[in-house]
């Protein structure tokens, strides 16, 4: 039976059920060895070696599970997990290019991405140059041989949105592995791959996880040369996932598109509750009419998010003066939870930058970031209001 509908795949594709046993879930496979040689006739087979099981380092049937299940939502050929979302991106960069080549990437990134980026640019001989979200929107691309472009779907923490479709259209004419960090659209908003994408990366401790109680990174793509490189580099640098992690991240991407529903409708109208009050001067979210992006995103995604962020007018002590306030709304780094998140990213996202590179990155010190939960809206709506009375 072929499954089409985003949900449908998430509670089912990939699911290990060995009827033997009758269990209706995958089991959590917590050998680190397995029988060697396997001479079972019934024995399963790692797909990232094409043979039986051996050890988990190189592969685990909790992990192939998740993976298969992953990339049924990304309408992806080959999927893996990894320890964190950084581990994914470091990975599958360091498996894709080589001393001497070039990697154009976004000005405006998480900000580990972005140290990252500046590391190899200065360490591994791999030049790194930068261009902003709207130059390479509009194709405005330095006369440079590139290996990779590197973008986020939805940059952290101002919500600009880059434009998949064009970009990907010129990296195939080029001859240019496009990879995309789609964490703030998850999946159910935006499927890189589908637009021509080479590569997509989440941080599954956000919005696949769903919980706030794991930490973990994805990587999908249709090429299978990328995937055996990247295979093989995870291997030799050892990043895989916990199987509890991935247990608990096969149990929360079954729910993604009903949390993700129920996120962006309360991020919605929390922009537009904002956006009205006197005391903010700025907010950024693309599903707001006069958001500069929000016929792009209509464009390149099935809805606008579930991420915000805003300034005040009193700048960084007013945003200090929000946050200590705040009596419901949780303020803690990460995004993507059940819980309305609120965090400055001067402090967390972003606090390894300079003032300079913040000021190039247009985050301000007063910026406040919002990864809006499923709780009632009234009551998230209750405490920031109550929370900006307290702003003089």
């Amino acid at each position: 039976m072929v499954i089409k509908g985003f949900s449908t795949k998430a509670v089912h594709a990939g699911e290990l059920i060995d009827k033997r046993f009758g269990n209706v879930i995958t089991p959590i496979f917590l050998s680190s060895t397995y029988l060697s040689p396997n001479e079972s006739q019934e024995k399963y087979i790692d797909p990232t070696r094409n043979k039986p099981y051996l050890y988990t380092r190189l592969g685990n049937p909790t992990f192939t599970s998740f993976e298969q299940k992953y990339a049924a939502l990304e309408n992806a050929s080959y999927a893996l997990s990894f320890s964190s979302g950084m581990a994914a991106i470091t990975t599958s960069i360091m498996s894709a290019v080589k001393q001497g080549e070039r990697i154009l990437a976004l000005n405006q990134l998480y900000g580990q991405t972005y140290e990252f980026f500046k590391e190899v640019s200065t360490n591994l001989g791999i030049q790194v140059d930068f261009v902003s979200v709207d130059s390479l929107n509009a194709l405005e691309i330095p006369a440079k041989e590139y290996k990779v472009f590197y973008v986020e779907s939805i940059t952290n923490p101002t919500m600009q949105v880059c434009d998949i479709k064009t970009v990907a259209e010129y990296c195939i004419e080029k001859g240019i592995d496009l990879f995309v960090d789609a964490t703030f659209a998850s999946p159910y908003l935006q499927r890189p791959l589908d637009f021509g994408a080479s590569v997509v990366l989440h941080s599954a401790t956000k919005y696949i996880g769903g919980h706030s109680d794991l930490i973990m990174g994805l990587f999908a793509t249709n090429s299978k040369s990328i995937y055996e490189k990247v295979v093989e580099y995870r291997s030799t640098l050892g990043c895989i996932p916990e199987p509890f992690s991935v247990y608990l991240a096969l149990r929360g991407i079954k729910t993604l598109a009903l949390r993700m529903e129920r996120q962006q409708s309360n991020a919605m109208k929390l922009a537009k509750f904002l956006s009205q009050n006197e005391k903010v001067s700025k907010v950024n979210y693309p599903g707001l009419e006069n958001n500069e992006y929000h016929d792009l995103a209509k464009k390149v995604l099935n809805g606008f998010g579930a991420m915000l962020s805003f300034e005040l007018k009193g700048g960084y002590e007013a945003a200090k003066k929000f946050i200590r306030a705040l009596k419901l709304c949780i303020v803690a780094p990460s995004l993507g939870g059940v819980e309305t998140l609120v965090t400055l990213p001067l402090e967390t996202s972003h606090r390894q930058l300079s003032i300079e590179e913040r000021m190039r990155m247009n985050i301000n010190e007063g910026l406040i970031r919002v990864s809006v939960g499923i709780e009632d809206y009234e009551d998230i709506e209750k405490d920031f209001s109550q929370a900006l009375e307290a702003v003089s």
